[in-house]
């Protein structure tokens, strides 16, 4: 297995993590911020039964739900490909 291949798969796949995570903290703790801080702005209603902060409460979760759905599908598309093979390589003897 080629360790420079190896480590630039590992790399794409650190990248993508973070950026993910990043948008997931970002969208969570925006929410959280605005609970603390924006009480008034949540609580006003956009339809009979529906605030903007249970709205943006839904959101959050969706997003997270989205972000995952882009990384797995990432991963099978991308890193799980070039993993099987590097293990392909190894197995083959290629590419020490």
């Amino acid at each position: 297995m080629n360790e420079k291949d190896l480590r630039r798969v590992a790399a794409a796949r650190d990248r993508i993590a973070r950026v993910l995570t990043a948008a997931t903290m970002f969208a969570y703790f925006g929410f959280i911020l605005l609970v603390a801080w924006g009480k008034p702005l949540l609580g006003n209603l956009l339809t009979n039964g529906l605030s903007l902060g249970m709205l943006l409460g839904s959101l959050v979760i969706v997003l997270s739900w989205v972000f995952t759905g882009i990384y797995v599908s990432w991963a099978n598309r991308h890193y799980d490909v070039h993993v099987e093979r590097l293990a392909g390589k190894s197995k083959s003897g290629g590419g020490t």
